[in-house]
């Protein structure tokens, strides 16, 4: 494995300097954002990797459990900061952290235990990527979903009201709204499965290659971590768009917009 020096990062680190500049320039309004994403992604993988190096020397499911948490929170905040229409109450970060806790959690102890075949089988040095290409995924397909179903919901409201008007239950009014906002939280995983190999190299292989991993045993660790994504982005998708368009009717069937925040 070639070893890289903080030489490398730092010219790495002038071509986003150009490209803020070049922004700049250009008025965009978007420099400010590249500048902080950019100081913010050295930041947070720096600390990551010091947190993991500890890991890797003190294995105990107590750390790795405690590392876990701190990420689920963290991709809930995530969630709850990305939608325009967000539900109220902790029913924002509710919603999103359960169904990440109930798909990605699931499928990666389940890729641990019987798959990959850990020992132990929570050993950070499988438990902790797994689980955030996991959670990553998940988190943007929960985000997506529930931004198209609460816009679509404040949006059509009056359609939606009609539906009910004439007997409809809330699952046949909000239907179309529900399948359409599933659809759009899984779009990217669907897309990334579709041009893995042809269109694009995934970041786990690539990385496994550049560390000195035989191609054939990158693109089988590939396959399995991109069939796990989509199987718990999918799933979470569907737990909280479905527990999200529930929380929008009462027990009386009405559509209950009061639910969000923000609403004009």
């Amino acid at each position: 494995m070639i070893l890289l020096t903080p030489w490398d990062l730092a010219l790495s680190a002038l071509l986003v300097l150009a490209l803020a500049a070049l922004a700049l320039s250009l008025r965009l309004g978007v420099t400010q954002q590249i500048l902080v994403a950019a100081l913010r992604c050295a930041i947070q993988l720096l600390l990551i990797g010091l947190v993991l190096k500890t890991l890797f020397e003190n294995v105990h499911l107590g750390w790795v459990a405690l590392l876990s948490f701190a990420m689920l929170i963290l991709a809930s905040r995530e969630i709850h900061a990305r939608q325009h229409y967000r539900l109220s109450g902790w029913w924002s970060l509710g919603v999103g952290a359960t169904s990440m806790f109930l798909s990605s959690f699931t499928v990666a102890v389940l890729a641990l235990t019987v798959m990959v075949k850990a020992e132990p089988w929570y050993h950070p040095q499988y438990a902790i990527p797994m689980l955030g290409m996991l959670i990553g995924n998940t988190m943007n397909g929960v985000a997506v979903g529930l931004d198209r179903l609460t816009s679509a919901a404040q949006e059509r409201r009056k359609v939606i009201d009609a539906r009910l008007a004439l007997g409809h239950t809330w699952r046949e009014a909000i239907g179309p709204i529900l399948r359409d906002s599933i659809r759009a939280g899984t779009i990217p995983i669907v897309n990334a499965m579709a041009a893995a190999g042809i269109v694009s190299l995934p970041g786990m292989m690539t990385g496994q290659i550049l560390a000195g991993s035989l191609p054939i045993e990158a693109v089988k660790y590939q396959i399995l971590i991109l069939f796990l994504i989509s199987a718990g982005t999918g799933f979470g998708t569907i737990a909280a768009v479905w527990i999200a368009a529930r929380r929008l009717f009462d027990d009386r069937q009405r559509l209950r917009l009061d639910h969000l925040a923000n609403i004009p």
